[in-house]
């Protein structure tokens, strides 16, 4: 396969890519079974399916030694490996700065001719629902509530303390600054900073090299020929388990908090009692031993079923397309966030919440240097438990989101495409932060309402909205978005896992499609069964930690890449 729309003399000296005989598919297998046709890359499909559903089944088997593995490789992995996420982070955002304000920045992503596919609103909206939804719905009110509240409590500072840096015992104001400063540090530049790596890797290798749309193509610069080989596939397969466990984390993350949702609004009977439910379903009712020991919660099931239930719909979403699904569904969801946001801002402490908006945009500012720090830290639990898992959990998603990203990039420029993708967003979610967390923490300092502050993760957000006006409806709207959300999250990643394991065909045939759809839920399934939510985030860890190599090395191809493109552009 020869590059696109060159001059063949002078692709013969002067392109990255002077020539290759790969062909898009031509290790596919294709074949019928019955009704349905199939077009799978092999052997990435059946390594990846196959180690998926072995994973599925044994974790279903044996749980609680699928609980202790988990919990052991997330604890090993951020405890010896915190500083080489942290030191990772920072260098993906400084390269996308770079690029900024760089020439680079001039290459248009598809050649100087290409125009953009979508207008911004459409591209904004798929972009971010994409990357953030479910994650800004679980932690806008519990992660600024539980930083500030670990700065405030006695010992802020100790070995033993959650607090970020050394915390500020005592000093409420302090205290607030430094806990929105730490979860801006997780929201803003980083985490877009790596779904930039892979996108801009995908968008330059696939639109101005005319390599297929895979995760392998953007090593061609370094493993030339190989790529199409068993270096490839491992790239490949590597990308696929990152994805779908790093999903499976947020969609686990959504369950756990649409059902609290539901519980709050409408769960009847007391838990004391062994007689809460929800829909008539059993809910947050001890489960007792044969010794009278309480050994888990009820609950299991109604997250299955709606586990099960939200798949379904993702998978008619799937069924749509990404411009008759996805971009549908990720613009009705963005209409949504902005009218619960807007409605937080002006019915809560207004003023307030604007004035902890730019003051925490300025502490996040001061305190980057000591929290971006990746050795010497003394806040061990949350460089590791928090950051460490977070990077990890972004990086397992960047395959997925930055595939998705570059899908609907083409036409931008570098600069434009890093502006948007970087910038844009990461000020979205400080203002998101700063609204809802911003929110919370004053019901606790200036009201004296402890109940989102004492309330576990998933329930944080709806006992913050509980002492604002129209509560009930704020709340349902808030469960929609969470289910919404999981369905965007649930049919792109679908549709990015099919592209990969497809040989980087875009359109391959609706079964594969609809088999990964449903392969999300199962491990979501899984992996809640297996451990509930340490084992979500100890798989996102595993997952996250061997492809943060692979993204550094995207950092050298896409430098590369640019470098030959100012010199030689497609046209």
């Amino acid at each position: 396969m020869t590059t696109p729309d060159t001059d063949p003399d002078a692709a013969e000296t002067t392109r990255l890519i002077d020539e290759t005989d790969y062909e898009v598919g031509q290790d596919n297998i294709q074949t019928q079974i019955g009704p349905f046709g199939l077009d799978i890359h092999n052997p990435v499909f059946l390594i990846a399916g196959l180690g998926i559903v072995a994973f599925v089944l044994g974790t279903l088997m044996v749980p609680e030694a699928a609980t202790a593995l988990f919990e052991s490789v997330r604890d090993w992995l951020t405890a010896n490996f915190s500083w080489f996420f942290i030191l990772g982070g920072n260098i993906f955002v400084l390269f996308g700065l770079m690029l900024i304000v760089t020439p680079l920045g001039s290459v248009r992503l598809g050649g100087a001719a290409a125009r953009p596919d979508y207008g911004y609103a459409g591209w904004f909206a798929m972009l971010f629902a994409a990357g953030m939804g479910i994650g800004l719905m679980f932690y806008g009110v519990s992660e600024p509530l539980s930083h500030f509240s670990t700065s405030f409590a006695e010992g802020a500072g100790s070995p033993e303390s959650w607090a970020p840096l050394s915390g500020a015992e005592g000093d409420a104001e302090a205290a607030r600054r430094l806990g929105m400063a730490a979860t801006i540090y997780h929201w803003g530049l980083h985490p877009w900073a790596m779904y930039a790596v892979v996108a801009l890797a995908l968008g330059l290798f696939s639109y101005n090299q005319g390599l297929p749309l895979t995760i392998r193509s953007a090593f061609y610069p370094i493993f030339g020929e190989r790529v199409w080989g068993w270096t490839g596939h491992i790239i490949d397969i590597v990308a696929v388990f990152a994805t779908l466990f790093g999903l499976a984390t947020s969609l686990g993350f959504g369950a756990e908090q649409a059902i609290a949702g539901m519980d709050f609004l409408f769960g009847t009977g007391d838990t004391a009692e062994n007689t809460r439910s929800v829909f008539g379903l059993s809910y947050n009712n001890p489960l007792l031993n044969p010794e009278g020991e309480e050994i888990g919660r009820t609950g299991a099931g109604l997250k299955i079923l709606l586990i099960l239930g939200i798949t379904a719909i993702a998978t008619v979403s799937v069924m749509a397309g990404l411009d008759g699904g996805v971009k549908r569904a990720s613009e009705i969801n963005m209409v949504l966030a902005f009218l619960l946001l807007l409605f937080v801002l002006f019915v809560g402490p207004t003023g307030t919440i604007i004035s902890t908006f730019f003051a925490s945009l300025w502490a996040y500012v001061t305190n980057f240097p000591a929290l971006s720090q990746p050795f010497g830290r003394e806040d061990a639990n949350f460089s590791q438990g928090w950051t460490a898992f977070y990077w990890a959990w972004w990086i397992s998603w960047s395959p997925f989101v930055g595939m998705f990203i570059a899908r609907v990039s083409r036409g931008r420029t570098v600069r434009e495409f890093m502006i948007a993708v970087l910038l844009v967003p990461s000020m979205v979610c400080i203002l998101w932060m700063s609204v809802f967390g911003g929110t919370a923490i004053t019901q606790v300092v200036v009201d004296g309402f402890q109940g989102a502050a004492e309330a576990a993760l998933p329930v944080q957000l709806f006992e913050m909205l509980s002492q604002l006006p129209l509560a009930t409806i704020t709340s349902l709207i808030g469960i929609i978005l969470v289910i919404v959300f999981f369905v965007t999250s649930s049919d792109s990643g679908s549709l990015v896992i099919d592209t990969i394991t497809s040989g980087g065909k875009v359109d391959g045939p609706l079964p594969q499609r609809v088999f990964w759809c449903v392969f999300e839920g199962l491990v979501a399934i899984a992996l809640l069964l297996g451990g509930g939510l340490a084992a979500l985030q100890a798989m996102a860890v595993a997952t996250g930690f061997p492809f943060a190599f692979l993204l550094l090395m995207m950092c050298v191809a896409i430098f590369i890449a640019l470098k030959n493109e100012r010199k030689n552009p497609t046209p």
